[in-house]
């Protein structure tokens, strides 16, 4: 008797993109409407973008997965900076995590700051990223002291943090309402170069 070859598996249905496009967008829907990265919940998320679990379950290895994908898509994209001043540089990179685009990225971030100091697993998916876009910072940063622009001195970590801080104090808690948020970053960037510059 001869054996039969077996024909070759064919290969399953091509990804969707908008069945990725729909399951980040629950996500960010549903913690916008008030749901806690904690009791978000897979079949949730699956009931609103109106797909299966196991569509999820294909694409994502997890939740915790899953919420870097929407963080990172409702954080966009770092800018790059284009190299004319050091300054302008900071002011773009400041600018853009004191101006997120999306309007759910108000609601969403404040509810992230207790999750990340409760769950070592959510502070590493933040760091996952943020960290790209300090060492944009960093880069510009060390640009200033190799062209003379900022003392040589400085500590680098410090210094973002000091640019970064007034923008994320007042995005996240609103800790001033008297501080305009209008020009924030391009006043934070001044006041900081004013003590960082080199003389």
């Amino acid at each position: 008797m001869t054996s039969v070859a077996s024909a070759p598996r064919s290969p399953g249905r091509p990804r969707s993109a908008r069945a990725d496009e729909a399951i980040v967008e629950a996500v960010l829907d549903l913690l916008a409407e008030g749901s806690s990265v904690e009791s978000l919940s897979i079949e949730a998320i699956a009931a609103r973008a109106g797909v299966g679990k196991a569509t999820i379950y294909r694409r994502w290895s997890g939740k915790d997965a899953l919420m870097v994908e929407a963080l990172r898509k409702l954080k966009g994209h770092p800018p790059m900076p284009e190299g004319a001043t050091v300054r302008d540089d900071l002011v773009t990179l400041v600018s853009a995590a004191a101006r997120l685009r999306d309007p759910r990225a108000d609601k969403i971030m404040p509810c992230l700051v207790p999750e990340m100091h409760r769950n070592p697993q959510q502070y590493a998916m933040y760091q996952e990223i943020v960290a790209p876009r300090r060492e944009l910072m960093r880069e510009v940063l060390r640009r200033g002291i190799r062209t003379g622009v900022l003392r040589p001195d400085i500590d680098l970590e410090l210094t973002m943090a000091m640019l970064m801080g007034p923008t994320t104090l007042q995005r996240v808690l609103r800790w001033n309402p008297q501080l305009e948020e209008e020009n924030l970053p391009e006043r934070t960037v001044d006041a900081v170069l004013a003590g960082i510059a080199a003389r």
